[in-house]
């Protein structure tokens, strides 16, 4: 048996009586509840400061970004006039103009663009395109993959019609005409 020392927070066990024995372990008094009760009121407080942040308009993205990033801007004098100097509204960056079928293509196992997906309404769905088929040439260019696919769309002019040759599921050949439009 191990000679410990008794001190007031470990009191020496009874004789017959070792820590851990028929009694169960040995507890220690439970000291973390205030510990837990100050987390919690931390938290709630902190979860009350953000909402009201929110709800005046400050976002808690800016008041991060002040507190960690943002340089302190120089405060006017007093008496002196602080001109700001305008600054020129960001425009919006252009949107690029892509013409599109309105379609999901995949590589087909043989040459081709196979449709998985027709977009309704769309300049495929109205060419008469359905999940299946297999694009095979896209004004007069021959499609061996889907980004060959994707390429000639690309290229070409929108809202000008433009002849496609589909492969059906069925394995019949069809001429379409499909005119390639732009997403908006």
């Amino acid at each position: 048996m191990e000679s410990r020392e008794q001190t007031a927070l470990r009191p020496k066990p009874m004789p017959g009586q070792e820590p851990g024995g028929e009694h169960g372990p040995v507890r220690r008094p439970s000291a973390p509840r205030r510990r837990r009760g100050r987390r919690l009121a931390a938290l709630v407080c902190g979860v009350l400061a953000g909402i009201a942040l929110i709800l005046s308009g400050v976002g808690l993205a800016t008041v991060a970004g002040m507190t960690r990033h943002a340089p302190a801007e120089p405060r006017p004098q007093a008496g002196a006039q602080a001109r700001a100097a305008p600054t020129p509204a960001a425009a919006p960056a252009p949107v690029p103009v892509r013409p599109t079928l309105g379609l999901e293509v995949v590589d087909d196992d043989r040459p081709g663009a196979r449709v998985v997906g027709v977009h309704v309404p769309g300049p495929g769905y109205t060419a008469g395109l359905v999940r299946g088929d297999v694009l095979l040439t896209f004004a007069g260019t021959r499609l061996a993959t889907a980004t060959d696919l994707a390429r000639a769309v690309a290229a070409s002019d929108p809202g000008r019609a433009v002849p496609l040759t589909v492969r059906h599921a069925t394995g019949t050949y069809q001429q379409l005409t499909v005119t390639p439009g732009i997403v908006t």
